[in-house]
């Protein structure tokens, strides 16, 4: 399948590791000019050296001005982004009821208020071209939220009805608003929960990886470029009439329609 984004220019935050990454090579892939972007300067360089066409930006989305230092650096090696890949770091893991509200306003502040920076300084230039597409790379947690992960449960379900609402308002634009909510994909982010449970438990993570696949139909955890390749499609030009929706790539593992 032609997925239509052949010489699209396409932002991808947080993409130097895990899902990010993953999005970014199957963007790449199709053809796309990809920002790899993320705090670790030096890795984004060497990510984007084994793309087919890419540059690195580095960029803190937390810090003052970063979300328009990025988007100003895209712009400058590319013109104005055609596809948004919102991502960030999860925050760490921990009950409700431990959380303090310094916690929650960090949350917020990386999960919704800097994907909104960067939606805000590229979303005009979309509208006025009349096409663009906006994908937030989400968690399961949004569907049913996950023990031990308040702060993600939190700030993942504000950013997905923020999108919900902006999808309706550019729909006619023609752009698209989109989330992807991963299951259990192998990650190095899946890795350290996995290993964190097991330190809660007392047990080791071999224990805590095979019960986590017993409660996957798919019987396994997905691999990135699964990941990636269901997020290439909803950018591209076939996924045209998909909008204000969250896809799951997660094997089954959430048991509602």
């Amino acid at each position: 399948m032609d997925l239509g984004i052949r010489g699209r220019v396409a932002l991808v935050a947080a993409s130097t590791g895990g899902l990010g990454r993953a999005v970014a090579q199957a963007l790449a892939d199709e053809g796309a000019s990809v920002v790899v972007a993320g705090r670790r300067g030096e890795l984004a360089q060497q990510i984007a050296a084994t793309l087919p066409e890419a540059v690195a930006v580095q960029a803190d989305l937390s810090a003052p001005g970063g979300p328009q230092a990025l988007v100003e650096a895209a712009r400058e090696a590319y013109g104005d982004p055609d596809i948004l890949v919102l991502n960030g770091p999860g925050p760490r893991p921990g009950a409700a009821a431990d959380l303090d509200t310094g916690d929650f306003a960090a949350a917020v502040d990386s999960l919704l208020l800097a994907q909104q920076r960067l939606v805000a300084l590229t979303l005009p230039a979309m509208r006025r071209r009349g096409w663009g597409r906006i994908l937030a790379i989400g968690s399961s947690g949004i569907a049913t939220p996950l023990p031990g992960l308040a702060l993600s449960n939190a700030g993942r379900a504000a950013l997905a009805a923020y999108l919900k609402t902006l999808a309706t308002e550019v729909a006619a634009d023609g752009v698209t608003v989109n989330l992807l909510l991963p299951g259990r994909i192998a990650t190095d982010r899946v890795a350290a929960l996995d290993a964190a449970r097991a330190e809660r438990e007392q047990r080791s993570v071999t224990e805590i990886e095979a019960a986590s696949k017993a409660t996957i139909p798919a019987g396994r955890y997905g691999t990135p470029a699964e990941f990636g390749a269901s997020a290439a499609f909803l950018c591209g030009l076939p996924a045209s009439y998909i909008t204000g929706t969250a896809l799951r790539c997660d094997g089954g593992l959430v048991r509602s329609l």
